[in-house]
């Protein structure tokens, strides 16, 4: 029920007790500064604490037929929306024991009985401002979560913005490359979310780990802006010689990344530099993509002939993903060659150009592939 007399907009005061006097006592001591609830056993508490309008504060006697105080507070401390509401406990019990009990489940303040108006008022008024200026934190804080939030969101877009234009400018120079930096990045993400629980990839893909794999994967090509057009455009098969040459896009673009890695964090305070490692930490990734993504599960790949595990993950997983583009892309030397005969090409290189359990995920997800190859092919104009 509620307590006439009381002021509009004022704040409201659930008082729960099972006899009649202690609620007309306690609403008269409380209005007409605050809007008064009662209640007059567990049951209607927990319903009217509930309801619209909801209590700022409860009032709770402990000792109550059936649902004593003690499980009122219990089950709203299982409610999300009620579990904030501070509650008083009203007692006649004295024993340290029976407040630390009450203390312990949530309640913010014990009041005994007989109770003096003036410090019932004094510890209402108390913890409706506590109260007051826990949710004027709470509010803050939601309001300065949202802003950070904001502003990583708007970080990460710079720098996929700034990742993508830089491998543009590769891909730029080879017009006929076409989505190649979309499709590969798409392949890459596809392997990286198919091997993440498996034992030999766990560890690799783990937490932010496989995002910044994805993250990196445009870069992976960078260092073509260090061939020669004669080389790079060359509308033919290339010479031992030119294919040396061309060869070394892979160490030039590991270069240019670990270069512009050095200058970044060289300009960075001390007490900035952790936080600065972590920010650049998706473009050593990037680096070790570009400089061993051409290298070969037997050790016949190069720069550097690494093989089998010596080989980063996201490099075995770029391997992949960059020979199944390249074989399904049409170049002005070659055409586009058949997904049937790109799948045999692909599952004879299993555990000689490719980590077998790559390749397994390629064949298990080479539905995904093709989708891709298809969409992303339709919107290039070659």
């Amino acid at each position: 029920m509620t307590i006439k007399g009381t002021i509009s907009g004022a704040k409201t005061i659930l008082i729960v007790d099972d006899v009649p006097e202690n609620l007309l006592l306690l609403g008269e001591v409380l209005q007409p500064e605050y809007r008064v609830l009662a209640a007059n056993s567990g049951q209607t508490a927990l319903k009217v604490a509930g309801s619209d309008p909801r209590p700022d504060l409860i009032l709770l006697d402990v000792m109550m037929p059936g649902m004593d105080g003690y499980q009122v507070l219990e089950k709203l401390q299982m409610q999300k929306d009620l579990q904030h509401i501070p509650v008083i406990f009203i007692t006649a019990l004295g024993a340290a024991e029976d407040e630390e009990k009450g203390l312990e489940l949530g309640a913010v303040d014990y009041i005994s009985k007989p109770f003096s108006p003036a410090v019932v008022k004094a510890r209402v008024k108390t913890h409706l401002e506590l109260k007051a200026s826990r949710d004027r934190l709470a509010s803050h804080n939601r309001w300065l979560e949202g802003e950070v939030n904001h502003q990583v969101q708007e970080n990460h877009l710079i720098r996929d913005l700034s990742v993508r234009a830089l491998a543009c400018l590769a891909e730029i120079r080879d017009q006929e490359t076409g989505f190649h930096i979309a499709r590969t990045q798409a392949y890459v993400e596809i392997l990286a979310n198919r091997l993440s629980d498996h034992p030999r990839f766990r560890e690799a893909l783990k937490g932010s780990k496989l995002e910044e794999i994805v993250r990196a994967a445009p870069l992976h090509d960078i260092g073509k802006i260090g061939i020669p057009d004669s080389i790079l455009l060359k509308p033919g098969s290339l010479t031992s010689e030119e294919y040396e040459v061309m060869k070394t896009h892979s160490e030039i673009g590991s270069y240019a990344i670990d270069n512009a890695i050095e200058q970044a964090l060289a300009g960075v305070k001390e007490y900035n530099s952790e936080q600065a490692q972590e920010a650049v930490s998706f473009l050593h990734i990037a680096s070790e993509i570009a400089r061993y993504h051409h290298e070969k599960w037997d050790g016949s790949g190069y720069p550097a002939g690494l093989s089998g595990n010596d080989i980063p993950v996201s490099a075995r997983l770029m391997a992949l993903a960059d020979v199944f583009d390249a074989l399904t892309s049409h170049r002005v030397y070659k055409d586009a060659m058949e997904i049937d005969e790109t799948l045999h090409i692909i599952a004879s290189g299993r555990g000689t150009h490719f980590d077998p359990d790559v390749v397994d995920a390629f064949m298990a997800c080479r539905d995904q592939f093709i989708a891709i190859s298809h969409t992303l092919r339709e919107k290039c104009s070659i």
